[in-house]
């Protein structure tokens, strides 16, 4: 039976990111963004507000003037993110996250207060990033709007300078969070704050969101001051709303490919076994200490695999190798007897 079947369109719930330093407009941004969303699908549901930072209070007007009830928790605790997702999930409800890199930092110190350490070592994430998954499946396969703010942080790599230095360089922005966290959202939006009048003191400020990243290339890469929902209509409208949605199925596993040989470790495993397994009955065999014995050993292996040549032995797939050393042990059996 294949795994494939004819593509269609099973994305159904917005997965929406926005990130931006402080003061850009991601919380409001992001309450736009529900209200607008909640009309758009005529939804008599709440909004969820999961809020570290405490913005659900300023915020709590644009929801009263719309008539839409907003549920708000407190709450920077990992566990409370991944309960979050289920329950607006279950509820039927609209879900915003602000901020998600809060709920990272949280999981961090609770696994050092777990482990009583005071930093952690490179051993230590890949426990925490197996954890972090947890919210990614969630987030990704829930069937519900989710939209999750994050603080924006920045990118630095090394680059030479005219006369060779090297020197630490902004080359960019990402999500503060687990560092996949910014793939995750199929409209991921940076915010920043921009002067209106270039260079006057005390000059007024637009809220401009950059479109980073849209799957549907609807809007990929277009910039809009002080949006509203409406600028990010033409990605919603091309979702499958009210349709059926498969996120990525993360019930199956390849664990069980690692106790057969269709995997590669464990191919490469049992070779250097049967390499090692091989040289003993050569020597058993051939005694290499006389030129006769290492000659009728090249002979044999010549005459068995058309080579001597350890390299290319060892290339050679499993079943030749281990019908070489069984043929070694009943030649040795018949000689023996």
């Amino acid at each position: 039976m294949s795994i494939f079947t004819e593509a269609k369109n099973s994305t159904a719930y917005l997965k929406a990111g926005i990130m931006g330093f402080a003061g850009s407009g991601k919380s409001f941004t992001s309450a736009k963004v529900a209200v607008g969303l909640h009309k758009h699908i005529k939804s008599d549901k709440p909004i969820y507000f999961l809020d570290t930072e405490t913005g659900s209070s300023f915020l709590i007007p644009q929801f009263e003037k719309s008539g839409i009830k907003l549920a708000v928790s407190h709450s920077r605790a990992f566990i409370n993110l991944l309960n979050a997702v289920d329950e607006a999930e279950k509820d039927d409800a609209i879900l915003i996250i602000d901020s998600i890199s809060h709920f990272w930092t949280e999981l961090m110190e609770s696994f050092k207060k777990r482990k009583n350490i005071d930093r952690l070592f490179f051993q230590h994430w890949g426990i925490i990033k197996q954890e972090w998954r947890g919210f990614t499946d969630r987030y990704i396969n829930s069937k519900c709007h989710i939209i999750m703010c994050g603080r924006a942080g920045w990118e630095y790599s090394y680059e030479k300078d005219a006369e060779g230095n090297k020197e630490l360089l902004k080359t960019g922005t990402k999500m503060k969070a687990e560092v996949e966290t910014g793939y995750e959202p199929s409209l991921l939006i940076e915010m920043e704050k921009v002067r209106k009048e270039e260079g006057k003191v005390g000059g007024a400020f637009s809220h401009r969101a950059w479109i980073i990243k849209d799957r549907f290339d609807a809007i990929n890469g277009e910039c809009f001051d002080d949006p509203g929902f409406e600028s990010f209509l033409p990605h919603i409208q091309r979702l499958n709303l009210g349709g059926d949605h498969v996120g990525v199925d993360a019930s199956v596993d390849s664990t069980g490919l690692f106790n057969t040989d269709r995997s590669l470790a464990e191919r490469l495993k049992k070779r250097d076994i049967l390499i090692e397994e091989l040289q003993a009955e050569m020597e058993l065999r051939f005694n290499a200490r006389t030129d006769a014995g290492k000659k009728e050993r090249i002979q044999w292996l010549k005459g068995m695999f058309a080579t001597s040549s350890k390299t290319a032995i060892e290339n050679l797939p499993n079943s030749v190798i281990e019908d070489a050393i069984t043929k070694l042990k009943i030649e040795g059996e018949q000689t023996n007897g």
